[in-house]
């Protein structure tokens, strides 16, 4: 079965990188989709694309709105959204992916260290599978993949 999956969540770790590697190297049928993960070009698209901005609300808009395409149509092809939350920062907008994949009907696999699981118990609650780090998550992806 080929599945296409959608690597949501923090961009200061190399989890995206770990789970590409994994998947070339098993050779599993699996085919990944990312969000811009340069946080410098997706916080500035917007006023690089359409314009300088005075204000910061109206530059952080502009690239929302067109990141915003990115990450919707990632959810929309995507059999399966993996939503990872870091430690560093508050990631609301992993929070905001995984409900969209839920509303959507997607499955929804989510990553975080048990420190911060009474705050993502509703998103918890709602996932396919919850895990502890991104080995965990390659050996789902892995197992979904297997011919039996």
């Amino acid at each position: 079965m080929q599945y296409t999956v959608y690597l949501s969540g923090e961009i200061h770790t190399d989890w995206r990188e770990k789970i590409k590697s994994a998947v070339a190297e098993r050779n599993l049928p699996i085919t990944i989709l990312t969000p811009n993960t340069d946080h410098q070009s997706s916080d500035d698209c917007g006023q690089n694309i359409l314009g300088e901005e005075p204000k910061a609300f109206w530059k952080d808009h502009k690239a929302a709105k067109i990141n915003t395409i990115r990450h919707m149509r990632a959810i929309e092809r995507a059999d399966i959204v993996v939503v990872r939350f870091g430690d560093k920062y508050k990631q609301w907008n992993a929070a905001f992916d995984a409900g969209i994949a839920i509303a959507n009907g997607k499955s929804l696999i989510v990553e975080h260290a048990d420190d911060i699981t009474h705050p993502l118990k509703e998103i918890d609650a709602a996932a396919s599978a919850v895990a502890k780090n991104t080995e965990q998550v390659i050996e789902i992806l892995a197992y979904l993949t297997l011919d039996y």
